[in-house]
């Protein structure tokens, strides 16, 4: 499995876009992209990239949630490449919802796509067992201190999350934070267990 973090519009606020592949460009591999971008800045990219010779160049897109930086390069993904779109929501250009707990082959890895409501309510995570990789989208991770005010899925989200055998997280804005990820999720866990929960 290979993860390319595509280049980052210079003047939009866009996220963070992946590709995964196959570690030798197999037929059978799923060549996947996390979500989208704002626009068409990554397109160029992906015509130029070598992703293996007689497969799609995307043959899937999975969007951790619909605000406008991860979704608006799908309508100029969609019919150039296209892919399947797996999203939370069925709307436009999307042909799969997902289902909490569906399983994928991303790149040449299983994949498990969890509902994980915190940043928004059709938010997911993309977990990779294999490789104790997790794209978390636009979870809040990483506060410094406790005190304030969370919605009661999003401290059940960092819950179920906090169970899984984490190593990486690739986020859907900043750098990826390797090595030490799971932690990463416990120590927001309880902060948040110390601060006001609502409903």
């Amino acid at each position: 499995m290979r993860i390319i973090t595509l280049p980052t519009h210079p003047t939009k606020y866009s996220c963070n876009v992946y590709l995964i592949l196959g570690d030798w460009n197999k037929i059978e591999d799923q060549n996947t992209l996390i979500d989208a971008g704002v626009d068409d800045f990554v397109v160029n990219f992906l015509k130029e990239y070598p992703t293996g010779v007689g497969k799609k160049k995307v043959s899937q897109v999975i969007l951790t949630h619909e605000h406008f930086d991860h979704r608006g390069g799908l309508k100029y993904i969609k019919p150039l490449f296209d892919p399947v779109v797996y999203a939370f929501n069925k709307n436009v250009f999307i042909d799969v919802k997902v289902v909490d707990g569906m399983k994928l082959v991303v790149g040449d890895r299983e994949a498990i796509l969890y509902h994980t409501p915190g940043h928004s309510n059709d938010s997911i995570c993309v977990y990779i067992p294999k490789e104790g990789i997790l794209f978390s989208g636009d979870l809040p991770l990483g506060f410094h201190m406790k005190g304030d005010t969370f919605t009661l899925p999003y401290l059940n989200t960092l819950s179920r999350l906090s169970q899984l055998e984490i190593r990486d997280i690739y986020p859907g804005h900043g750098n990826p934070i390797l090595k030490n990820g799971g932690e990463l999720i416990k120590r927001t866990k309880e902060l948040v267990e110390c601060s006001k929960i609502i409903s």
